[in-house]
């Protein structure tokens, strides 16, 4: 085992995503000795960089796999995994999706392709002031964690990325190939709590003609 992953595991990062500091500090030493001890750990493949800063240990130094919304919540912390992304994560949509797409809390786009751990975006979106993280949950993976969207959440985001106009169910039930009866799980609350979030109209629309929908099949619960 090498001194740079010797010292990595002694700060217990073998598991983690971590930045240019921590990796400073895990090493120790000159800059100069620093830089030819990461730059052979980089060629043997025992450090893997996902972007300027940002590093993982190689596959046989961790003892499970790093999850990509883990990467995404290290990448741009502040942001929540949602879109296709999370829809798939929740089982809604039957596509495997090969992209970890997030919302951005910054105003600009954002896209990191790796050769570790695929590619990453992130997008902002027009949402009111402290409701960026409502029906947004914190999920524990492995050692690590992110921020992840429910998925009617994960929904109205993408409506509100697209800034699709409703069309009936069937844009979901055919299009996304989102399956009615998950649809019909939606319960009132989770409709109410997403009214004060979006700013755009075409997406508070959207969301009074789901549920409109919804409670035409069946009486919607709490």
């Amino acid at each position: 085992m090498s001194a740079l992953v010797s010292a990595l595991c002694d700060r217990k990062l073998a598991g983690r995503v971590f930045d240019e500091r921590q990796l400073g500090e895990a090493i120790g030493g000159s800059a100069a000795r620093r830089y030819g001890l990461v730059n052979r750990a980089l060629k043997d493949g025992s450090l893997v960089r996902i972007k300027r800063g940002t590093y993982l240990l190689g596959n046989s130094y961790r003892s499970e796999p790093v999850h990509p919304f883990a990467v995404a919540q290290a990448l741009l912390p502040g942001g929540y995994v949602s879109f296709e992304t999370a829809l798939a994560y929740h089982g809604w949509i039957p596509e495997t999706v090969y992209t970890t797409a997030s919302v951005s809390p910054g105003r600009k786009t954002l896209e990191f392709d790796t050769l570790a751990m695929g590619r990453f975006t992130f997008q902002p979106l027009a949402i009111h002031e402290y409701r960026f993280l409502l029906s947004v949950e914190r999920h524990k993976l492995g050692a690590l964690v992110a921020f992840v969207a429910s998925p009617l959440r994960a929904l109205l985001d993408l409506v509100a990325l697209r800034k699709q106009r409703w069309d009936g169910l069937g844009w979901l039930t055919n299009g996304l190939r989102i399956d009615e009866h998950l649809l019909l799980s939606l319960k009132h609350r989770e409709f109410g709590s997403l009214r004060p979030v979006y700013k755009h109209k075409v997406v508070n629309d959207f969301l009074h003609s789901l549920e409109g929908a919804i409670r035409e099949r069946r009486p919607l619960v709490s």
